[in-house]
């Protein structure tokens, strides 16, 4: 079976699953960063872009689903307009991330929302930027597009 068939197999099932949250932090927080470097924030939103052109999602229930599905956090969309769209993403994994003093990398997911929503709108560009919120540990999100 190839790779992209076993991650949509996966992704469609509907099984329970359980992850080791110290496993998933490891790799997110420390092996990442590790590996890229400075480049860490550039890269990790291009490959939230790219996977987001591997999943393409017809619109925002499949999208809050997926979120669900990777364990990113429950996506709430919180606010939209002409060209703009304002997200929240809630998740006991996230908030020690929102709190810390380290840099918080939600790029993955920001550039998985910009190309998501790129699509689904049809646009020629879409761009998300993320905000922490230490007080409520949650992120936001906008994503413009033209």
């Amino acid at each position: 079976m190839k790779e992209s068939a076993a991650l949509e197999q996966s992704f469609h099932s509907g099984e329970p699953r359980t992850i080791s949250i110290f496993g998933y932090e490891l790799i997110r927080d420390i092996l990442i960063p590790d590996i890229l470097g400075k480049d860490t924030y550039e890269i990790l939103y291009w490959a939230g872009k790219n996977l987001a052109r591997k999943f393409p999602l017809t619109d925002y229930e499949q999208l809050i689903d997926f979120f669900a599905k990777a364990t990113w956090g429950e996506l709430i969309i919180r606010k939209e307009s002409r060209n703009e769209l304002e997200f929240e993403l809630i998740s006991p994994l996230i908030a020690p991330r929102v709190k810390s003093k380290a840099e918080h990398y939600f790029q993955l997911e920001a550039g998985f929302l910009a190309q998501q929503i790129e699509q689904q709108k049809q646009v020629s560009a879409a761009e998300a930027f993320e905000h922490p919120v230490k007080k409520s540990n949650k992120v936001q999100f906008t994503v413009k597009w033209e």
